[in-house]
Protein backbone atom coordinates (compact mmCIF):
# COMPACT_ATOMS: atom_id res chain seq x y z
CA UNK A 1 0.00 0.00 0.00
CA UNK A 2 1.33 3.46 -1.06
CA UNK A 3 2.14 5.08 2.26
CA UNK A 4 2.75 9.08 2.36
CA UNK A 5 4.62 10.16 5.07
CA UNK A 6 7.80 12.82 6.34
CA UNK A 7 10.51 13.59 8.21
CA UNK A 8 9.06 17.06 9.24
CA UNK A 9 7.03 15.66 12.28
CA UNK A 10 10.40 15.14 14.42
CA UNK A 11 10.62 19.23 15.26
CA UNK A 12 7.74 18.74 16.91
CA UNK A 13 7.41 17.71 20.48
CA UNK A 14 5.82 19.67 23.18
CA UNK A 15 5.08 19.62 27.04
CA UNK A 16 1.70 18.88 28.58
CA UNK A 17 0.15 19.08 31.62
CA UNK A 18 0.11 15.54 33.24
CA UNK A 19 -0.48 14.73 36.56
CA UNK A 20 -0.09 18.12 37.59
CA UNK A 21 2.98 18.45 35.92
CA UNK A 22 4.33 19.73 33.54
CA UNK A 23 6.37 17.35 31.00
CA UNK A 24 7.06 16.32 27.67
CA UNK A 25 4.07 15.19 25.61
CA UNK A 26 3.57 11.47 25.23
CA UNK A 27 2.90 12.45 21.43
CA UNK A 28 6.19 11.94 20.47
CA UNK A 29 8.34 11.64 17.79
CA UNK A 30 8.92 8.13 18.41
CA UNK A 31 5.49 6.53 17.63
CA UNK A 32 5.33 7.97 13.88
CA UNK A 33 9.31 7.02 13.63
CA UNK A 34 8.39 3.34 15.12
CA UNK A 35 4.81 3.33 12.37
CA UNK A 36 7.72 4.37 9.75
CA UNK A 37 10.02 1.55 10.16
CA UNK A 38 7.21 -0.81 10.21
CA UNK A 39 5.76 0.68 6.67
CA UNK A 40 8.84 0.33 5.30
CA UNK A 41 10.39 -2.84 6.36
CA UNK A 42 7.65 -4.43 4.83
CA UNK A 43 8.08 -3.41 1.70
CA UNK A 44 5.52 -0.72 1.11
CA UNK A 45 6.32 2.43 -0.99
CA UNK A 46 6.50 5.67 0.27
CA UNK A 47 6.36 9.19 -1.02
CA UNK A 48 6.62 12.72 0.30
CA UNK A 49 3.90 14.62 0.37
CA UNK A 50 2.81 17.55 -2.38
CA UNK A 51 2.55 20.92 -1.44
CA UNK A 52 0.11 22.06 1.29
CA UNK A 53 -2.97 23.27 0.31
CA UNK A 54 -3.60 26.45 1.65
CA UNK A 55 -7.28 26.97 0.10
CA UNK A 56 -8.58 23.68 1.46
CA UNK A 57 -7.28 24.17 5.15
CA UNK A 58 -9.73 27.37 5.18
CA UNK A 59 -12.43 25.32 3.88
CA UNK A 60 -12.02 23.26 7.23
CA UNK A 61 -10.18 26.13 9.80
CA UNK A 62 -11.38 29.26 10.38
CA UNK A 63 -8.87 32.07 9.19
CA UNK A 64 -7.92 33.58 12.84
CA UNK A 65 -6.94 30.06 14.17
CA UNK A 66 -4.52 29.09 11.27
CA UNK A 67 -3.04 32.82 11.86
CA UNK A 68 -2.38 31.48 14.96
CA UNK A 69 -1.00 28.72 14.68
CA UNK A 70 1.12 29.66 12.34
CA UNK A 71 2.52 32.71 14.26
CA UNK A 72 2.28 31.80 17.88
CA UNK A 73 5.40 30.74 18.31
CA UNK A 74 7.22 33.79 17.32
CA UNK A 75 4.67 36.06 18.96
CA UNK A 76 5.66 33.95 22.09
CA UNK A 77 9.24 34.81 21.08
CA UNK A 78 8.69 38.20 21.59
CA UNK A 79 6.98 38.51 25.48
CA UNK A 80 9.80 38.82 28.35
CA UNK A 81 11.06 35.49 29.67
CA UNK A 82 9.43 33.14 27.36
CA UNK A 83 9.41 29.35 28.76
CA UNK A 84 10.54 26.91 26.15
CA UNK A 85 6.65 26.10 24.86
CA UNK A 86 3.30 28.60 23.96
CA UNK A 87 0.52 27.01 26.19
CA UNK A 88 -2.50 29.37 27.50
CA UNK A 89 -3.62 29.18 31.11
CA UNK A 90 -7.13 30.19 30.94
CA UNK A 91 -9.86 28.49 28.86
CA UNK A 92 -13.57 30.14 27.62
CA UNK A 93 -15.69 27.97 29.98
CA UNK A 94 -19.33 28.37 31.61
CA UNK A 95 -20.75 32.01 32.56
CA UNK A 96 -17.82 33.40 30.35
CA UNK A 97 -18.49 35.63 26.86
CA UNK A 98 -17.05 33.58 23.69
CA UNK A 99 -14.89 36.69 22.29
CA UNK A 100 -11.82 36.26 20.87
CA UNK A 101 -9.01 38.18 22.84
CA UNK A 102 -6.06 40.76 21.46
CA UNK A 103 -3.70 39.22 23.95
CA UNK A 104 -1.33 36.08 22.24
CA UNK A 105 -1.64 34.01 26.02
CA UNK A 106 -5.67 34.85 26.00
CA UNK A 107 -5.51 34.01 21.95
CA UNK A 108 -3.94 30.30 23.20
CA UNK A 109 -6.89 29.57 25.90
CA UNK A 110 -9.73 30.76 23.26
CA UNK A 111 -8.02 28.11 20.28
CA UNK A 112 -7.43 25.13 22.94
CA UNK A 113 -9.83 23.23 24.77
CA UNK A 114 -7.57 20.84 26.98
CA UNK A 115 -3.58 21.55 28.53
CA UNK A 116 -2.09 18.66 26.85
CA UNK A 117 -0.99 20.59 23.65
CA UNK A 118 1.71 23.58 23.32
CA UNK A 119 2.96 25.28 20.29
CA UNK A 120 7.12 25.28 19.82
CA UNK A 121 9.48 26.28 17.33
CA UNK A 122 8.52 23.46 14.64
CA UNK A 123 4.52 23.13 15.80
CA UNK A 124 3.49 25.10 12.46
CA UNK A 125 5.72 23.07 10.28
CA UNK A 126 4.64 19.98 11.94
CA UNK A 127 1.10 20.42 11.81
CA UNK A 128 1.34 21.40 7.84
CA UNK A 129 3.09 18.91 6.85
CA UNK A 130 0.58 16.33 8.32
CA UNK A 131 -1.97 18.49 6.78
CA UNK A 132 -0.51 17.62 3.94
CA UNK A 133 0.31 14.05 3.76
CA UNK A 134 -3.56 13.47 4.57
CA UNK A 135 -4.42 15.42 1.69
CA UNK A 136 -1.91 13.64 -0.99
CA UNK A 137 -2.96 10.76 -0.20
CA UNK A 138 -6.39 11.50 -0.71
CA UNK A 139 -5.22 12.52 -4.10
CA UNK A 140 -3.35 9.34 -4.93
CA UNK A 141 -6.72 7.51 -3.61
CA UNK A 142 -8.51 9.27 -6.39
CA UNK A 143 -5.55 8.83 -9.20
CA UNK A 144 -4.50 5.65 -8.76
CA UNK A 145 -7.29 3.75 -7.42
CA UNK A 146 -5.99 1.84 -4.52
CA UNK A 147 -6.44 2.53 -0.93
CA UNK A 148 -3.53 4.77 0.78
CA UNK A 149 -2.09 5.43 3.86
CA UNK A 150 -1.18 8.71 5.51
CA UNK A 151 1.04 8.73 8.50
CA UNK A 152 -0.03 11.71 9.82
CA UNK A 153 2.23 13.28 12.93
CA UNK A 154 0.78 15.39 14.77
CA UNK A 155 -2.67 13.39 14.90
CA UNK A 156 -5.90 15.38 14.36
CA UNK A 157 -9.33 14.02 15.13
CA UNK A 158 -9.58 16.08 18.41
CA UNK A 159 -8.57 19.84 16.50
CA UNK A 160 -12.14 21.32 15.40
CA UNK A 161 -12.97 23.95 13.26
CA UNK A 162 -10.30 26.40 15.34
CA UNK A 163 -9.67 24.65 18.23
CA UNK A 164 -6.38 22.45 19.27
CA UNK A 165 -6.29 19.54 21.71
CA UNK A 166 -5.85 15.84 22.67
CA UNK A 167 -2.14 16.30 20.84
CA UNK A 168 -4.33 17.87 17.78
CA UNK A 169 -4.02 21.13 15.57
CA UNK A 170 -4.88 20.84 12.31
CA UNK A 171 -7.73 18.31 11.25
CA UNK A 172 -6.11 15.78 8.99
CA UNK A 173 -9.41 13.71 8.66
CA UNK A 174 -11.62 16.32 7.88
CA UNK A 175 -9.11 17.55 5.56
CA UNK A 176 -8.66 14.53 3.52
CA UNK A 177 -12.16 14.20 3.49
CA UNK A 178 -13.30 17.63 2.13
CA UNK A 179 -10.48 16.91 -0.50
CA UNK A 180 -11.72 13.79 -1.33
CA UNK A 181 -15.59 16.31 -1.84
CA UNK A 182 -13.65 18.62 -4.04
CA UNK A 183 -12.36 16.51 -6.20
CA UNK A 184 -16.07 14.68 -6.98
CA UNK A 185 -17.06 12.39 -4.27
CA UNK A 186 -20.88 12.87 -3.30
CA UNK A 187 -20.31 11.88 -0.01
CA UNK A 188 -17.47 10.18 2.23
CA UNK A 189 -17.83 8.61 5.41
CA UNK A 190 -15.04 9.20 8.25
CA UNK A 191 -14.60 6.11 10.44
CA UNK A 192 -12.89 6.99 13.82
CA UNK A 193 -11.87 3.65 15.85
CA UNK A 194 -9.77 5.73 18.10
CA UNK A 195 -10.29 4.66 21.82
CA UNK A 196 -11.02 8.29 22.55
CA UNK A 197 -13.90 10.08 20.55
CA UNK A 198 -12.75 12.06 17.61
CA UNK A 199 -14.76 15.16 19.09
CA UNK A 200 -13.12 17.51 16.43
CA UNK A 201 -14.48 15.63 13.25
CA UNK A 202 -17.59 15.25 14.79
CA UNK A 203 -18.55 19.11 15.30
CA UNK A 204 -17.05 19.98 11.80
CA UNK A 205 -19.32 17.93 9.96
CA UNK A 206 -22.16 17.87 12.38
CA UNK A 207 -24.71 19.84 10.42
CA UNK A 208 -23.18 18.36 6.91
CA UNK A 209 -25.03 15.70 5.33
CA UNK A 210 -22.02 15.11 2.92
CA UNK A 211 -19.97 13.49 5.39
CA UNK A 212 -21.20 10.76 7.25
CA UNK A 213 -18.99 10.94 10.67
CA UNK A 214 -18.90 6.96 12.60
CA UNK A 215 -17.44 6.34 15.50
CA UNK A 216 -15.94 3.33 18.04
CA UNK A 217 -14.95 5.02 21.09
CA UNK A 218 -14.73 4.70 25.22
CA UNK A 219 -17.86 5.90 26.71
CA UNK A 220 -17.57 9.45 27.77
CA UNK A 221 -19.05 8.87 30.95
CA UNK A 222 -15.82 8.24 31.89
CA UNK A 223 -12.91 9.24 29.41
CA UNK A 224 -11.59 11.66 27.29
CA UNK A 225 -12.77 13.69 25.61
CA UNK A 226 -16.05 13.34 28.31
CA UNK A 227 -18.13 16.47 26.75
CA UNK A 228 -19.04 14.46 23.59
CA UNK A 229 -19.07 11.35 22.05
CA UNK A 230 -22.65 10.08 23.56
CA UNK A 231 -24.93 7.65 21.18
CA UNK A 232 -27.64 10.71 21.01
CA UNK A 233 -25.43 12.85 19.36
CA UNK A 234 -26.46 12.12 15.56
CA UNK A 235 -26.14 15.79 13.99
CA UNK A 236 -28.37 18.99 13.80
CA UNK A 237 -29.28 20.83 10.52
CA UNK A 238 -28.63 19.10 6.81
CA UNK A 239 -26.43 16.71 9.35
CA UNK A 240 -29.07 14.64 10.90
CA UNK A 241 -28.88 11.34 10.77
CA UNK A 242 -25.57 11.96 9.72
CA UNK A 243 -23.13 11.35 12.62
CA UNK A 244 -23.27 7.87 14.16
CA UNK A 245 -21.59 7.76 17.96
CA UNK A 246 -20.92 3.87 19.53
CA UNK A 247 -19.65 4.68 22.88
CA UNK A 248 -18.56 1.30 24.58
CA UNK A 249 -17.94 0.17 28.16
CA UNK A 250 -14.74 -0.29 30.21
CA UNK A 251 -14.05 -4.13 29.35
CA UNK A 252 -15.57 -4.30 25.89
CA UNK A 253 -14.40 -7.93 24.66
CA UNK A 254 -13.22 -8.34 21.24
CA UNK A 255 -16.47 -9.74 19.97
CA UNK A 256 -18.17 -6.74 21.75
CA UNK A 257 -15.72 -4.30 19.71
CA UNK A 258 -16.38 -6.51 16.30
CA UNK A 259 -20.31 -6.76 16.70
CA UNK A 260 -19.96 -2.53 17.11
CA UNK A 261 -17.80 -2.51 14.04
CA UNK A 262 -20.12 -4.25 11.84
CA UNK A 263 -22.79 -1.91 12.80
CA UNK A 264 -20.45 1.28 11.41
CA UNK A 265 -19.57 -0.68 8.17
CA UNK A 266 -23.34 -1.30 8.02
CA UNK A 267 -24.15 2.37 8.43
CA UNK A 268 -21.57 2.99 5.86
CA UNK A 269 -22.73 0.73 3.57
CA UNK A 270 -26.24 2.01 3.52
CA UNK A 271 -24.50 5.42 3.48
CA UNK A 272 -24.07 4.89 0.15
CA UNK A 273 -20.50 6.55 0.35
CA UNK A 274 -18.04 7.44 -2.57
CA UNK A 275 -14.89 6.66 -0.09
CA UNK A 276 -13.65 5.75 3.57
CA UNK A 277 -11.16 8.26 5.72
CA UNK A 278 -9.80 6.01 8.57
CA UNK A 279 -9.30 7.89 11.63
CA UNK A 280 -6.52 5.05 12.81
CA UNK A 281 -6.09 4.24 16.39
CA UNK A 282 -6.23 1.14 18.24
CA UNK A 283 -5.24 2.44 21.36
CA UNK A 284 -7.82 0.40 22.89
CA UNK A 285 -6.80 -2.78 24.45
CA UNK A 286 -6.05 -2.69 28.09
CA UNK A 287 -2.74 -3.28 28.54
CA UNK A 288 -2.16 0.49 26.75
CA UNK A 289 -1.53 3.53 28.60
CA UNK A 290 -4.37 5.20 26.92
CA UNK A 291 -6.90 3.08 26.47
CA UNK A 292 -8.66 0.57 28.30
CA UNK A 293 -11.97 -0.20 26.71
CA UNK A 294 -10.97 -3.83 25.16
CA UNK A 295 -10.22 -6.82 27.55
CA UNK A 296 -8.01 -8.48 24.44
CA UNK A 297 -8.45 -11.80 26.50
CA UNK A 298 -11.59 -12.05 25.33
CA UNK A 299 -11.81 -12.24 21.92
CA UNK A 300 -8.74 -11.08 20.47
CA UNK A 301 -6.36 -14.23 20.70
CA UNK A 302 -2.97 -14.29 19.51
CA UNK A 303 -1.53 -16.02 16.96
CA UNK A 304 1.46 -17.51 16.27
CA UNK A 305 3.13 -14.67 15.28
CA UNK A 306 2.43 -12.64 18.02
CA UNK A 307 -0.13 -10.61 16.88
CA UNK A 308 -3.27 -10.31 17.83
CA UNK A 309 -6.11 -10.68 15.37
CA UNK A 310 -9.93 -10.81 15.57
CA UNK A 311 -12.11 -14.01 15.61
CA UNK A 312 -14.10 -12.17 13.26
CA UNK A 313 -11.45 -11.17 10.48
CA UNK A 314 -13.35 -9.82 7.75
CA UNK A 315 -14.90 -7.17 10.05
CA UNK A 316 -11.97 -6.32 12.15
CA UNK A 317 -10.80 -2.67 12.48
CA UNK A 318 -7.41 -1.17 11.10
CA UNK A 319 -4.80 -2.03 12.86
CA UNK A 320 -1.96 -0.26 13.97
CA UNK A 321 -1.37 3.13 16.32
CA UNK A 322 1.16 6.20 16.67
CA UNK A 323 0.60 6.03 20.46
CA UNK A 324 3.18 4.72 22.57
CA UNK A 325 1.68 1.55 24.41
CA UNK A 326 2.44 -2.15 24.28
CA UNK A 327 0.92 -3.29 21.22
CA UNK A 328 3.68 -2.79 18.64
CA UNK A 329 3.04 -1.64 14.65
CA UNK A 330 6.58 -2.63 14.20
CA UNK A 331 4.50 -6.10 13.25
CA UNK A 332 3.51 -4.19 9.85
CA UNK A 333 -0.05 -5.17 9.73
CA UNK A 334 -1.54 -1.40 9.49
CA UNK A 335 -1.72 -1.31 5.78
CA UNK A 336 -3.15 -5.25 5.08
CA UNK A 337 -5.83 -4.40 8.66
CA UNK A 338 -6.08 -1.29 6.65
CA UNK A 339 -7.06 -2.97 3.17
CA UNK A 340 -9.40 -5.28 4.60
CA UNK A 341 -11.50 -2.75 5.95
CA UNK A 342 -11.33 -1.26 2.51
CA UNK A 343 -12.70 -3.90 0.84
CA UNK A 344 -15.00 -5.15 3.31
CA UNK A 345 -17.30 -1.70 4.03
CA UNK A 346 -19.20 -2.22 0.57
CA UNK A 347 -19.01 1.42 1.20
CA UNK A 348 -18.95 2.78 -2.70
CA UNK A 349 -22.17 3.17 -4.85
CA UNK A 350 -19.56 0.77 -7.73
CA UNK A 351 -19.38 -2.23 -5.18
CA UNK A 352 -16.52 -3.53 -8.41
CA UNK A 353 -14.53 0.05 -6.48
CA UNK A 354 -15.01 -0.91 -3.08
CA UNK A 355 -11.27 -1.95 -2.65
CA UNK A 356 -10.17 1.56 -3.80
CA UNK A 357 -12.29 3.79 -1.29
CA UNK A 358 -10.43 3.61 1.56
CA UNK A 359 -7.59 5.92 3.34
CA UNK A 360 -6.13 6.19 6.73
CA UNK A 361 -5.36 10.02 6.86
CA UNK A 362 -5.46 10.80 10.78
CA UNK A 363 -3.18 8.78 13.48
CA UNK A 364 -5.60 9.48 16.18
CA UNK A 365 -3.76 11.45 19.44
CA UNK A 366 -5.17 10.48 22.54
Amino acid sequence: MLTVRSDVHRHHHGLELSGGTIAPSTESPDRAERIAAAVIAAGHPTIEPDELDRQLLHQVHTAEYLELLETAWDRWQQLPDPGPAAMGFTWPARGLIDRRPDDLIGQLGYHSFTADCSIVAGTWDAVSTAAAIATTAADRLIDGGAPTFALCRPPGHHATADQFGGYCYLNNAALAAQRLLNRGAERVAVLDVDYHHGNGTQSIFYDRSDVLFVSLHADPAFEFPWFLGRADETGIGDGDGWNLNLPLPRGTTGDRFNEALTVALERIRDGRVDGVVVSLGVDIFVDDPLGDVCDHHAGVPIDRSGDRRSRHPDHHCPGGRLRGGRHRPERGLLPRRLELTATRTGCVRDQSSCSACCIAADMCGR
